[in-house]
């Protein structure tokens, strides 16, 4: 992978850290299973980052990007 690939997917996944601050994914456990009855739960379970790591992502890949571009000189 060239270096100014990976210079740009930082600032591709910094904008997209800064956009969506997070997500949540669901599972589901069984509680009761007693025969022909059946209880489940649902779970949530949040996962948050803060939009400074997306900002740190986005500089280190403009940084990445020109010093890619100072060395091809």
């Amino acid at each position: 992978m060239k270096i100014s690939t990976l210079g740009i997917t930082f600032i591709i996944v910094g904008i997209m850290m800064i956009a969506y601050t997070g997500f949540t994914f669901v599972t589901t456990e069984k509680v009761i299973d007693i025969g022909p009855l059946q209880v489940s739960k649902e779970n949530k379970h949040p996962i948050q980052w803060s939009p400074i790591l997306g900002a740190v992502l986005i500089i280190g890949g403009v940084g990445v990007l020109v010093f890619d571009k100072k060395k091809q000189r």
